[in-house]
């Protein structure tokens, strides 16, 4: 035991290890804040600048830029509507309401605070229900995945305004579009129609610069007149009163967070959505109604992606299976280094699990720190003309779109993308299902090839195993819930119900 403690402050005591820890969560909340510069971009630009350090130097530097990013997407989202990342779409849903009363300054200190508890609780499950988890994630099959895509993408139900056609119409859109490129089982172009330049596919990146900011920046001008909002950054920290009343919600959401985390390829941005629709779902009396400014529409999303990052590490540490695409490159970075991800790692080196979790659990102490400063010059940004506001927008969008691969090509697509957004939200559909189609679609069409194969291609088989195994009939379950109760017949339902209970 003393000997764990000893690895895990390891990154406290070292000046090294505390600055290189800190500098790469600072690092990681401003590369998060720029739509177009992913946390996976990031790490993996930093991992070729670490083939020579010592491996504890480069996974202090790594854990600070992986929890930083995460967190960073969400300033972005709510002072401009365009999700740093795609684990801050369900973010701005309230936060760029929010911020457009003038309340960026406490939606920011809220959404600060919150992270670092769902990070606190991410790492304490990777700390001590580690093997549990993972035992959990093994379990699930290709159809469970494959449900888990499904259930992702009729979830968008709860992101597109109320309506379920709409939601499903844009979450199907996206899954189109994700679909472009070459099969992933076969190697055969997909809606190509001959072009080279779309057999590598549509980057989603791209799309969401694209749909969100572009779309947004089309959008303003209609109200090019009016005077900015005045930030109201004079209370940032939120109250102890109202951290205790979302301490609940945030817990549950965190829970959430830590399991689809946990998922192979799951990540925070299903977690995130999942989280949202949770709070949608359990929350009788929000601060406001949710797509409005709802402080219960930052507090769930915030809380479970961040508590995603210690989930994700759970399989990665234990059996060597990444649970997103930062992992996966954090795999990469170990091999490199030497390691053995896996049950392997715990037996040869289980002094380097201690060592990562305690990197983690310092990187989200600053995490808090870093988070409650410069907000107020973020805020600014929000108060900024629009004149002047709008081509700035335009221009840093184009950067971060060409960012990606430095390819002209896909600034190109942004912008088409931008038109597209303009016109479905002028018509009243959500654009972050499109994106969400996008990122989920892939998951779901390799999910259904190797049910398929695991089914010898037999319907019959396939169908029934869906309640043969336990674990996928309580998806199932939820995933038909989840389409029954955004019918208008479950509504009139439930307004029946509550109309025939007594009152008190």
């Amino acid at each position: 035991m003393n000997e764990a403690l000893s690895f895990f402050f390891m990154t406290w005591i070292d000046p090294k290890l505390l600055f290189l820890t800190a500098a790469g969560t600072f690092a990681g909340i401003y590369i998060g804040a720029i739509p177009g510069l992913s946390v996976t971009m990031a790490v993996s630009i930093l991992i070729s600048f670490t083939f020579k350090w010592d491996v504890n130097d480069a996974l202090a530097l790594i854990s600070g830029i992986f929890l930083g990013g995460v967190y960073g997407g969400s300033r972005s989202a709510i002072l401009l509507n365009i999700p740093g990342a795609p684990s801050a779409i369900a973010t701005g849903l309230d936060g760029y309401p929010l911020a457009k009363r003038g309340e960026a300054g406490a939606a920011i200190g809220l959404t600060t605070v919150m992270s670092v508890f769902g990070g606190f609780i991410g790492i304490l499950a990777l700390a001590v229900a580690a093997p549990t988890v993972s035992s959990l994630a093994l379990m699930f099959a290709p159809r469970d995945y494959l449900m888990l895509a499904i259930w992702g993408i009729l979830l968008v139900g709860s992101l597109s305004g109320g309506s379920l056609a709409k939601g499903i119409f844009a979450g199907a859109f996206g899954v189109l579009i994700g679909s472009v490129g070459l099969d992933p089982m076969t190697a055969e172009p997909r809606f190509t129609f001959g072009n080279l330049q779309l057999t590598s596919g549509i980057s989603y990146v791209a799309a969401m610069i694209g749909f969100f900011g572009v779309a947004e920046v089309l959008a303003q001008l209609h109200e090019l007149k009016l005077k900015a909002v005045k930030q109201n950054v004079s209370k940032i920290l939120p109250s102890w009163a109202l951290m205790r009343k979302y301490l609940p919600l945030a817990t549950r959401t965190s829970a959430i967070g830590v399991v689809v985390g946990a998922l192979p390829g799951a990540g925070g941005d299903i977690a995130a959505l999942m989280a949202y629709d949770h709070a949608k779902r359990t929350v009788k009396n929000p601060s406001r109604p949710f797509g409005e400014g709802a402080y219960e529409g930052l507090v769930a999303p915030e809380s479970a992606n961040n508590a995603a990052v210690g989930g994700a590490y759970i399989p990665m540490m234990t059996l060597g299976i990444p649970g997103d695409a930062v992992t996966a490159v954090i795999i990469g970075a170990m091999y490199i280094h030497g390691l053995k991800p896996g049950p392997l790692l715990m037996i040869e080196t289980p002094h380097l699990f201690w060592f990562q979790v305690g990197a983690l659990t310092l990187a989200n102490f600053f995490l808090l720190i870093f988070g409650l400063t410069g907000i107020k010059m973020f805020a600014k940004i929000v108060e900024t003309p629009k004149p002047i506001l709008l081509p700035l927008i335009l221009v840093l969008s184009a950067v971060g779109a060409y960012a990606i691969s430095n390819n002209p090509v896909d600034v190109y697509w942004m912008l088409g993308f931008g038109v597209v957004g303009y016109f479905l939200k002028m018509y009243g559909f959500q654009v972050g299902p499109v994106i969400l189609g996008m990122i989920l679609g892939p998951l779901m069409d390799k999910s259904y090839r190797q049910a398929m194969i695991s089914a010898e291609g037999h319907i019959g088989q396939f169908a029934g195993e869906f309640f043969t195994s336990p674990l996928s009939a309580i998806i199932l379950a939820a995933l038909t819930f989840t389409i029954v109760s955004q019918t208008a017949w479950w509504q009139r339902l439930r307004g029946r119900v509550g109309a025939d209970r007594p009152s008190n």
